[in-house]
Formats: structure tokens, C-alpha cells, sequence
């Protein structure tokens, strides 16, 4: 199994103007200074900006522009993702590429980051696709990788690398990076998280090895970042175990009965009881709408929000 190099790019992400020609040039900068990277990943949406006004349609000129480079320097491309208007709904979609400039698959954020990513639809479909005489990849897009089960699944699948464009400039940048950490042990694989910076979020892109351990952890400034890995870390972690320890996806597969809170029509009274998903008020007013809840829920009130709000 000869070894694979896979590059992050890390870059200021506008919310104003297009972001597409810079990300041409970073790619040129990239594959002139590292003509062995063979894989380039970009970070979340951040071709246009966080905004659901700049949303196209996919196939698009986007996707041409993209086609091309992956061409140009034949290189396997994840741009990032881009929101898409297909129909009339908007999706947060990364797509990727391979050296001959072929859209290889696409894939639509399933976890949109409610209630914060407003007016965006979540994708149905887990994303892998194979790199001929290398492996297979799994592709996830930021908030996705917070419900495990979404990790899990492209595992099960046979995703050994996991890319993962995120857009985080928010405090909670620190508790992703020990997600992304305890993503990669506990599914045995490489993880690359690559966040953007200003609009795009704070940096600190990070990239795990099938053991968990840090690789590299960038800063919070604009970096290139490749880095090479091999395939046979991960089949000799899954074979033998983290660090020759657990070996949790056998584990997994010797143990997967019936998880009861998966199955359809099942009941969550304790879920239910946490109300609707609304960003967070002021504490008042907080009191006020689970007072109204209360009503709205009880037996007399003939009345449930959930029905309502549909």
C-alpha cells in the first residue's frame, strides 16, 4: 500500500463577495510549493460565504470552474460545500472530483446546524466513494460529525480517511477538536477537519490518525496544510486494535442487537420533554415559552406544539 497525500487549505473565507478565484489561487500556490499532494480539501462553504442568498444551482459554474482545476493540477478535489438551490430548497453540498476533472459523488449536509442554519433542508443519502489503489473516503460537513452515528455509518461502510469541511468560529471550536479526536480512535480511521477563517470560521483545522492522536493542529492564520498518510495504519488498527487495545468496530459488528432509540415509532418522553429546537433567549422569556409549552402540552389544552408547528 504506497502512501497517499492529502492537503488542507485553510484560507479567509469572505461573506460579501466570491471567494472562488482565491481558491484557484491557493491551489496553484499549493501544487507548485507540494506537486506530491494528490487530494486537496477546503473548508465549508467556502466558495461563496455562510450566507443562503448566494445558493445555485448544481451543476453549475461553480462546478465547471472546480472541474477544471482538479484537471489542471490531476488531483483528487473537495472544494468545500456550497449552498444549492434544487428546487425550491436549498442544501449545503460539498461535491468531489478526480484528476481527470469527473464529479465522482456529491453530498448534502444531513445535520444542518439548526437553529442557528436557518432555511436549509438536510441531505438523506451518507456519502463514500473509493480512490482506485488507495481506499475508500467518507465524506461529513461540519455539524455532522456531533451525532456520532453519522461517523459510525460511513465506518461501516468502509470509509478509511473521513474529510470533513467545517465553517466553526464559534467557543465551542475547542469542543469539536476532541470530537474529531474521539471520532478518529473510536472508528479507527483518519479524520480531516479543515476550517476557514473570518466568515469562514477561526482555523485551527486539525487532522487525526486512526489512533486518535494529533497529526497536525493548525493555528488560526491562512496555511497550506499536506499531509501524508497510509492506508495500512488504519487496516492495522482495525485488525489489531487502537494502540493494540479496544478494537471497537469488531466490537460493533459482534454486538450490534437492537439499539430500541433507533427503532421506528419509538417513544422519547425524555426527548420530547427538552421542547422545541429555538435558539436560546433571554432567561425570562425563556420561562414565558416553556410556561406556554406547558399549556400548549397538557391534557386539557387539547393541544400540541409539535402538530402546530407542522
Amino acid at each position: 500500500m504506497r502512501p497517499f497525500a492529502i492537503a488542507g487549505i485553510q484560507m479567509k473565507v469572505s461573506a460579501t463577495h466570491s471567494n472562488v478565484e482565491m481558491m484557484k489561487v491557493k491551489m496553484d500556490i499549493l501544487m507548485n510549493l507540494y506537486p506530491w499532494v494528490e487530494m486537496v480539501v477546503f473548508s465549508e462553504l467556502c466558495a461563496c460565504g455562510p450566507l443562503t442568498h448566494t445558493a445555485q444551482e448544481i451543476p453549475g459554474p461553480f462546478d465547471l470552474e472546480m472541474q477544471k482545476m482538479a484537471k489542471k493540477h490531476g488531483i483528487w478535489l473537495l472544494p468545500g460545500s456550497i449552498f444549492e438551490e434544487r428546487g425550491d430548497k436549498i442544501y449545503n453540498t460539498a461535491s468531489v472530483y478526480n484528476p481527470e476533472g469527473e464529479v465522482v459523488t456529491r453530498y448534502s449536509k444531513m445535520f444542518p446546524f439548526y437553529p442557528y442554519e436557518v432555511g436549509v433542508t438536510p441531505g438523506e443519502e451518507f456519502c463514500v466513494f473509493d480512490v482506485p489503489d488507495i481506499g475508500k473516503f467518507g465524506v461529513s460537513i461540519c455539524y455532522d460529525m456531533w451525532f456520532p452515528e453519522t461517523t459510525r455509518t460511513l465506518s461501516v461502510m468502509g470509509a478509511e480517511v473521513i474529510l470533513h469541511p467545517t465553517l466553526t468560529g464559534t467557543i465551542d471550536r475547542d469542543i469539536e477538536l476532541s470530537i474529531v479526536r474521539a471520532s478518529a480512535a473510536t472508528n479507527q480511521c483518519y479524520f480531516f477537519d479543515i476550517n476557514g477563517l473570518e466568515s469562514g470560521g477561526s482555523g485551527r483545522s486539525i487532522i487525526c490518525g486512526p489512533d486518535g492522536r494529533i497529526i497536525y493542529q493548525a493555528d488560526s492564520n491562512e496555511e497550506l496544510i499536506p499531509i501524508e498518510i497510509n492506508m495500512d495504519r488504519v487496516k492495522r488498527s482495525r485488525e489489531l486494535g487502537v494502540l493494540r487495545l479496544g478494537q471497537p468496530l469488531k466490537s460493533f459488528r459482534d454486538h450490534i442487537g437492537q439499539f430500541s432509540i433507533y427503532q421506528n415509532g419509538a417513544k422519547h418522553a425524555y426527548l420530547d420533554s427538552l421542547g422545541p429546537l429555538i435558539k436560546p433567549s433571554r432567561l425570562d422569556e425563556l420561562r414565558n415559552l416553556k410556561m406556554q409549552e406547558k399549556h400548549l402540552t397538557s391534557p386539557d389544552s387539547g393541544t400540541d406544539y409539535k402538530r402546530d408547528a407542522e
